[in-house]
């Protein structure tokens, strides 16, 4: 396993990171036992980067995540999670007030057990976009609210993490510099789109570190294929089906070739999410890593998805 520098930090993480919505059912259904051993088995192969949010599952994720984690000692992983965005009873929603923020981040360390989180992260800024206040408000009362807790040593660091990069870097040009540490994309560097690297340089000049996420793409890039609630165009997800059949034939699950791409070919990027609940597919995403990307064969695949490279849809 490589560990990276995360900015500045002062945290090294592992080049492959535990995503932990898995835990919530996000995806497909969970057992809790499996999922617990998922997290061991992350633990004990190297992984020491491990992020969650009290929105995956609606609570779910961090719970089971906190059950795992009061097994393990403290200095073996760095914790990351989220505020802003939330569930209940199956309903979606949105608060970023400094108030409900703070009390977030008390709930979300008992759920996990822990007496301080490593990095907390303003989960999806995009939402508070289209509320009262706009972005503005992620200024002015999100970020300071976290600082604040930061100060009492509560947390260590603090982050921000959308779909669309254009609103994280928005958020860093007009905060102070120094508040946001670190940054969470996800889905633009993976085999079907590499916007995030158009903004490595942007984030370096202001020594933030990057963590990319779901090098699957939600689902676009694996044999299973996406689940109903993906909102990628139809168009593309046609594109990234006929991409995995080509794989198949040639002996690579796409699964394999995505995570190696994510991993593999740009150091600038600290670690690299992915999330599954099963131990045996834990084990088998460490081993692929731990081969060379075939970069001829992801020319050819790039090739098939064609002109639906680079699409993008909106977060849901």
């Amino acid at each position: 396993m490589v560990y990276n520098e995360l900015g500045k930090t002062g945290l090294r993480v592992s080049n492959l990171g535990f995503g932990a919505s898995s835990l919530g059912g996000v995806f497909r259904g969970v057992r809790e036992e499996e999922g617990i051993e998922a997290v061991f088995t992350a633990l004990d192969n190297g992984i020491n980067f491990i992020d969650v949010s009290p929105y995956y599952g609606h609570l779910k994720a961090e719970t089971v995540l906190g059950k795992a984690l009061r097994q393990v000692d403290r200095s073996r992983y760095v914790l990351s999670t989220k505020v802003g965005r939330y569930g209940k009873d199956g309903v979606n929603t949105w608060d970023y007030s400094a108030q409900r923020v703070h009390d977030s981040v008390y709930e979300s360390m008992e759920r996990l057990g822990v007496e301080y989180i490593d990095i907390i992260n303003v989960h999806d800024v995009e939402f508070q976009a289209a509320l009262p206040g706009g972005l503005q408000k992620i200024v002015d009362e999100t970020l300071p609210a976290l600082c604040e807790l930061k100060r009492d040593g509560v947390v260590g660091h603090v982050g921000i993490t959308d779909l669309q990069p254009e609103n994280l870097k928005w958020v860093i040009e007009h905060c102070e510099e120094g508040t946001v540490e670190s940054i969470l994309n996800f889905c633009h560097y993976s085999l079907n789109d590499t916007l995030l690297a158009d903004y490595l340089g942007f984030f370096e000049m202001y020594g933030i570190g990057v963590i990319n996420a779901s090098p699957f793409s939600m689902g676009l890039l694996s044999d299973r294929g996406t689940p109903d609630w993906h909102p990628a165009p139809k168009a593309l997800k046609e594109a990234c089906a006929r991409a995995a059949a080509y794989c198949r034939e040639q002996g690579c699950p796409i699964d394999k070739l995505a995570i190696q791409f994510s991993t593999s070919l740009n150091p600038r990027i600290a670690t690299t999410l992915f999330s599954s609940a099963n131990p045996k597919n834990v084990l088998k995403n460490i081993a692929y890593i731990n081969e060379p990307v075939d970069e001829e064969l992801v020319a050819k695949v790039q090739e098939i998805i064609g002109d639906q490279m680079f699409v993008r849809w909106k977060n849901s």
